[in-house]
């Protein structure tokens, strides 16, 4: 069983963000006179039309929010999308076009722009791996590994690239790692506390149990959990654990995780996981090549 998430932006989410980001670069009030450049050089109700283009190929997401952080400071903006969030760009290509008042344009162009290249930047890099297992069962899958606060807006980035949703955080599936085992003094043992304590109503949260040998593999079969997570396993023994796991419970969900990189993901896709999961697509992916670029300005 995969945990799936909604493909639909949560407003409320992230206008909070662009409240905080725009708050941040006008130091401290959302106020357009305290974009000192802007009130000295231009003047009042200057009309002006501007382009964001891409200067790479990849996969554009986050363009309802660039559009919503110029709205914050003037509905009036026209925000025409050419490219849908998840689309395929290339370098050169036409991404959205704006008409209206240059202040407010020039004032939320950095803040739109971060939105946007750091949530394409992670849709492109998911691209990226999932267009590397093509053929296998494998899908690409995120981590907990996202910049504090942010976690909703990359995992939705994340889908934009192709690629599923882990859970969202500690609280809509239960996951046993080495820690949780260590500290109550077995893996057994704390499965066994988890069916224990789950209540009749609480049995449809999904139990992940994450393993790192082979050793320890049959002790938790017996317990049937939705996932095994294949934890730092070479090649040859995810191939062992994955025939393993098929034989005795086939819908026991496997995924390997690791520090998978592009260079080794699909030797891993290839051993029959069902997910692979992969922090680096949220923790370090670059920004995406975009630029605004102004057309021309009318009194």
């Amino acid at each position: 069983m995969k945990i799936e998430r909604s493909n639909h932006l949560n407003a409320e989410e992230y206008n909070r963000f662009i409240k905080v980001a725009l708050t941040e670069d006008l130091g401290g009030t959302i106020n357009l006179k305290e974009d000192i450049t802007s009130t000295w050089i231009l003047k009042e109700g200057l009309q002006a039309e501007a382009k964001i283009i891409s200067r790479q190929d990849g996969v554009i997401a986050g363009l309802e929010i660039a559009k919503s952080t110029f709205h914050y400071l003037d509905p009036g903006i026209d925000f025409s999308i050419h490219k849908n969030d998840g689309a395929f760009v290339r370098s050169n290509d036409l991404i959205a076009t704006l008409k209206g008042n240059a202040h407010p344009l020039l004032t939320a162009e950095r803040t739109a722009l971060n939105f946007l290249q750091h949530l394409s930047g992670i849709a492109t890099v998911t691209y990226s791996f999932v267009k590397a297992v093509k053929g296998t069962k494998a899908a690409i899958t995120d981590t907990r590994k996202t910049t504090p606060g942010w976690r909703q807006l990359e995992k939705w980035a994340v889908v934009q690239g192709g690629g599923v949703n882990h859970r969202m955080g500690l609280y809509d599936v239960v996951l046993i790692k080495e820690n949780h085992a260590v500290a109550i003094n077995g893996l057994p043992l704390a499965i066994d506390r988890i069916r224990t304590v789950q209540s009749e109503k609480q049995r449809n949260v999904p139990v992940f149990v994450e393993i790192e040998t082979l050793e320890q593999l049959d002790p938790v079969l017996k317990y049937r959990p939705d996932r095994i997570m294949l934890d730092n396993m070479d090649t040859d023994t995810l191939h062992t654990a994955v025939k393993h796991i098929r034989k005795s419970a086939p819908t026991i969900t496997i995924e390997a995780t690791g520090g998978y990189s592009l260079s080794t993901i699909r030797e891993t896709a290839e051993t029959g996981v069902d997910l692979i999961s992969v922090g680096s697509l949220t923790h370090s992916a670059p920004a995406f090549d975009l630029t605004l670029l102004f057309k021309s300005a009318v009194d």
